[in-house]
């Protein structure tokens, strides 16, 4: 009985964290929801195992835990691409900044070579 109220304060916990805001958080209300579906399925899970036994039968797996552990490596795989997405267009966005940073320093030193203040570069 013990086990089920700390895992339950644990995602209860762990749910919070993820749900509260951050600055530059997208389709936070969508987020939101999700999580607090995942925090219920979790709760329910917990208090009434059989209830995920029941369920991986409607879909047609033997056992809960092997549901879940599907259910896991799909949100594993999910995770994985969204972060890769994110990853690429970082990296462009990085590397549009870099051109841009080059070009307006390039820009500056033509200026003061043809104003006739010529300066060492800074190449460090």
């Amino acid at each position: 009985m013990w086990i089920q109220i700390v895992l339950i304060a644990a995602v209860i916990i762990i749910g919070a964290v993820f749900m509260r805001r951050t600055g530059a958080d997208s389709h936070l209300a969508i987020r939101r929801l999700l999580y607090g579906a995942f925090v219920l399925v979790a709760i329910l899970s917990i208090l009434f195992p059989q209830w995920l036994t029941w369920v991986a039968n409607l879909v047609g797996v033997g056992r809960g835990t092997d549901l879940l552990l599907y259910a896991l490596v799909l949100m594993f795989l999910v995770f994985v691409y969204t972060q890769s997405r994110r990853n690429a267009a970082q990296q462009r966005r990085l590397t549009l900044l870099a051109r841009r940073l080059a070009l307006l320093q390039a820009s500056t030193d033509e200026d003061a070579d043809s104003a006739g203040n010529a300066h060492p570069r800074d190449d460090a």
